[in-house]
């Protein structure tokens, strides 16, 4: 078979796949749809994810359920303050051998896995929190002077409670940027709650089944790798990740009163390799302005950050990101 009717297939089977995993998992999540279709994305297109919401809001299920329904290894790492880098990645070990002799062996840590739930991440202080630095951009992890290779596909999402909350450390900015989506976990309806209840109180909801594997996400990560981006759209995503520095020339006035420093090349990344899934999930082979627009909250609230006029205005990242595209549509 030649290689453009492969494509031309596993372009045709990539929305009905990605559906039916998301059906799959809403037989255990409730409530979160577009959460779920969101994480689903970024992990098709290999980025990792920060989850923020309050306690209880079914974030680890979400997490689970994506795990079963993928079929990849999974594991969580409970984020404490007393937690060490150690425990995250790993250490050596001395081993006693059969002849007598020791040695140091490096003994994984539960960063080994292809889902890693990174659980209330911003309990624990930023020297462990930067234990995921090199595993999230690079998929490795260097430990005694040895590079240990994590599998393929790696994904981490990161759970953490509002800042305000107590006892939370805010996340460096370093690894706000390897995060190719911020999502905010809203509380569920009456509707929606009942339905939580019903599921968890009563006899049981139906288990999350296998219906794809490591080599199908890859599979499913090259295809939409594989849609093509006009020059156009890569220019407007460059020019909003560009006008949220308030260094910019262009830059709006009211980035430039409140914004500290702004998005990063990861961002205008994060934009093109998101809206290629989002493309092929609305039956398109090309990626649109309204892709980018979808994706402006996600991609940038966490890698806008504020100074202190702007707290005392009571003015959000999103408010910054709304200005930003709205100096943009002015000149289209």
């Amino acid at each position: 078979m030649r290689p453009m009717e492969t494509t031309e297939q596993s372009i045709r089977a990539f929305a009905p796949l990605f559906r039916a995993l998301e059906a799959e998992i809403g037989k255990a999540v409730v409530g979160q749809a577009n959460i779920v279709r969101d994480v689903l994305a970024c992990m098709v297109a290999g980025g990792n994810v920060l989850l923020e919401g309050l306690p209880g809001l079914g974030k680890t299920q979400m997490v689970k359920s994506v795990a079963k329904a993928v079929s990849l290894s999974f594991s969580r790492i409970q984020f404490t303050p007393d937690l060490m880098p150690s425990d995250v990645t790993g250490t050596d070990v001395l081993v006693k051998r059969e002849d007598g002799s020791s040695a140091f062996s490096f003994r994984k840590g539960p960063i080994f896995a292809n889902i890693v739930l990174a659980d209330e991440i911003n309990r624990a202080t930023p020297k462990t929190q930067s234990a995921l630095l090199e595993a999230m951009q690079e998929r490795t992890v260097t430990a005694g002077g040895m590079t240990h290779t994590l599998p393929a596909p790696f994904f981490v999402l990161a759970t953490q409670n509002p800042l305000e909350m107590e006892g939370t450390y805010p996340l460096p900015e370093a690894q706000m940027d390897r995060f190719m989506c911020k999502l905010i976990v809203s509380f569920p309806s009456q509707e929606e709650l009942l339905r939580i209840l019903d599921l968890t109180t009563g006899a049981g909801g139906d288990e999350p089944m296998p219906i794809a594997d490591a080599n199908t996400l890859l599979e499913m990560r090259n295809t939409a790798r594989s849609v093509p981006v006009a020059q156009a759209v890569s220019e407007y995503a460059a020019a909003m990740i560009l006008r949220t520095n308030p260094q910019s020339p262009d830059a709006p006035d009211f980035v430039k009163k409140y914004v500290r420093y702004g998005a990063s090349p990861r961002g205008a990344q994060a934009f093109l390799s998101a809206a290629k899934v989002y493309a092929l999930l609305d039956d398109r082979v090309n990626v649109a302005f309204a892709d980018i627009d979808a994706l402006a909250n996600a991609v940038l609230r966490h890698r806008v950050f504020l100074n202190f006029e702007a707290l005392a205005d009571g003015v959000t990242p999103e408010a910054v990101i709304e200005q930003v595209r709205l100096s943009l549509a002015a000149k289209r």
